[in-house]
């Protein structure tokens, strides 16, 4: 939790005071002094202690983005988390996510930081998100021998179809990114792997047209059709059939509705 203003602190008893202003050190050492009465060796204990267990919760993360920015920019970057995010979780694996909410919300990044960084930081905090989450408690009834063009298919609800304007996927140091837009699919299979699978923009509309699960999967290739002008339908058929069962094998598509 950041600073209290001090028009606040000043209606709490002493000892909270000091509370705040201990914590308040913690989080920003360089701009915030230590509170009086406190030895620089024991304090200097509590920020390492403190500073590097957040750190390696967010390592485990995002190990390629702090190799591309290098130790001044990540420590830079998670110094300005650590101080200025108001968390709303106790629990240590969500740590990550706070990030991500601080970096779309209330981190501005100055000329040194990439622009890819923020697509960056969520194609890796994806594979967290999938890795735990239970949307597969509740899934749906479905025939895993259906017909995926004449039927509405039921995909993985451990599944992400994500789009990007850099190949994040390729994003490595010291190597120039230049914008391209990339599509993603991301999903946790049977056994419990997640997988990455890149698409084009056509696949990826596809796929984004059945998810609500009320097309067959004809009728979202003839949208899909229209909406790109491709003037051979039955083609485009073709190659969804192909498509849509090469997904059930890997385990993003998983059959069609009953």
């Amino acid at each position: 939790m950041p600073p209290m203003p001090d028009s606040s602190k000043l209606q709490l008893p002493e000892f909270q005071r000091y509370q705040f202003a201990f914590t308040s050190h913690i989080r920003d050492p360089k701009q915030i002094r230590r509170p009086a009465g406190v030895e620089a060796r024991r304090m200097k204990i509590y920020n390492e202690l403190l500073y590097n267990n957040l750190e390696s919760f967010l390592l485990a993360c995002f190990p390629v983005l702090r190799k591309v920015l290098g130790k001044r920019r990540w420590d830079g970057l998670v110094r300005a988390f650590f101080s200025a995010h108001r968390s709303h979780t106790p629990y240590f694996r969500q740590i990550p996510d706070e990030f991500m909410q601080f970096l779309q919300t209330g981190w501005e990044a100055d000329e040194a930081y990439p622009e890819f960084m923020l697509e960056l930081a969520h194609y890796e905090w994806i594979e967290l998100v999938l890795t735990v989450s239970n949307r597969d408690e509740l899934l749906a009834e479905h025939d895993a021998n259906g017909d995926l063009i004449e039927g509405r298919s039921v995909l993985n609800p451990v599944l992400a179809n994500l789009a990007y304007q850099y190949p994040v996927h390729r994003i490595k140091p010291r190597v120039k990114v230049m914008v391209a837009p990339t599509f993603l699919l991301v999903f946790r299979d049977a056994e419990f792997n997640i997988r990455f699978i890149e698409q084009s923009h056509v696949s990826a509309r596809l796929l984004k047209l059945l998810e609500s699960g009320k097309l067959t999967g004809r009728e979202a290739v003839t949208q899909l059709a229209d909406e790109i002008g491709h003037d051979n339908p039955s083609q485009l058929v073709d190659f969804a059939k192909g498509f849509l069962e090469e997904l059930r094998l890997a385990g993003a598509v998983l059959g069609t509705t009953p």
